[in-house]
């Protein structure tokens, strides 16, 4: 009767095999089966459910098997006298596999439960990792433009501070309006996080777009830098999220212009065709300023990601006689 058990050893590489191996030695013992037996039998039909790959297959085997033990009058269950001879396959064989289903199923189900958390995990840390980059970005817009404006007007002014004293006043006067708008700016960024987490957003202004970029323009133009402008956008308001990369655009741009063109003249151009806002902003080239140097390169990227979020495309190239040209398109209509 120990002879039946022995295929046991490959039921978890080999399940259905194994099954079928102890079924035929458990029926070849011609009434000679024992509560041993019995077990065999239970453990293999557990183990062909629970290490099948396809449990399909496995199910029907062991309705299959228990079909062919009734009818062969095979009695794997001599100790249960209350049930008939051929009820004795269906009992012990249909129960184990009963058993090993409910076991898989609440490891599956453990396990789904484990993938799920994990991709929820990765979820919120790829969201973090974009909130994040989406911070930086507008820190960097924010700090960058105001800040070189604020370098450049400090250096005029130190230059005629003495000779001069009426220029020098106005560039002060221009770094206090660079500033304010900074920090205008900055409680602006800084406020939306406050206000996700308490749930206000007091004193907070809108975020910039194309009703705020007269104010861009004069503060560099109050820097030094001639700027023409033409404007004719699309009719009705744009979204705020798209009007907001419109003025970061232009704002890049022109800080660009003078950190790297000191001197240059630009010209700002925004357009409409057909489902397409287009910007457009060059300048005349020019001599690199004193913080140019400290530049990253984190503008034009940020731009590039910011307006592939509304399908748009930036392009950069060099104008002729040494100027540069900045180039964005966004379906405006999104």
């Amino acid at each position: 009767m120990m002879l039946t058990a022995l295929p046991l050893a490959a039921r978890r590489r080999f399940p259905l095999t194994t099954f079928w191996a102890v079924l035929a030695a458990t029926l070849a013992t011609a009434g000679g089966e024992t509560w041993i037996t019995v077990l065999t039998a239970a453990i293999a039909a557990y183990s062909a459910i629970a290490h099948a790959r396809n449990r399909v297959p496995a199910a029907v085997s062991i309705v299959l098997a228990a079909v062919l033990a009734a009818a062969a009058d095979g009695d794997i269950a001599p100790s249960l006298p209350s049930l008939p001879s051929w009820l004795g396959p269906y009992v012990i064989l249909i129960s184990a596999a009963a058993a090993a289903s409910l076991v898989r199923f609440w490891q599956d189900s453990r396990h789904r439960l484990a993938e799920l958390q994990r991709a929820q995990q990765d979820a919120m840390r790829e969201a973090i990792e974009a909130e994040r980059s989406r911070i930086a970005s507008e820190l960097h817009d924010v700090v960058t433009h105001n800040v070189s404006m604020m370098v450049i007007q400090a250096g005029a002014a130190r230059k005629v501070l003495d000779g001069r004293p009426e220029q020098a006043k106005q560039a002060l006067l221009a770094i206090e309006t660079c500033g304010r708008a900074a920090m205008g700016e900055l409680r602006n960024v800084m406020g939306l996080l406050a206000g996700q987490e308490n749930g206000r957003r007091d004193g907070l202004e809108p975020q910039p777009g194309l009703d705020q970029l007269d104010g861009l323009i004069e503060r560099v133009r109050a820097a030094g830098v001639s700027v023409d402008v033409k404007v004719s956008p699309p009719r009705g308001p744009l979204p705020p999220g798209l009007d907001l990369a419109v003025y970061r655009v232009v704002q890049e741009a022109l800080t660009n212009t003078m950190k790297h063109a000191a001197g240059a003249a630009a010209s700002v151009a925004i357009g409409h065709d057909g489902d397409l806002l287009e910007i457009e902003v060059t300048d005349t080239g020019g001599r690199p300023a004193a913080q140019a140097r400290t530049g990253s390169g984190r503008g034009l990227i940020g731009l590039r990601e910011r307006l592939a979020l509304y399908g748009g495309t930036l392009e950069t190239a060099r104008g002729a006689g040494g100027g540069y040209r900045l180039k964005a398109r966004i379906p405006w209509r999104t």
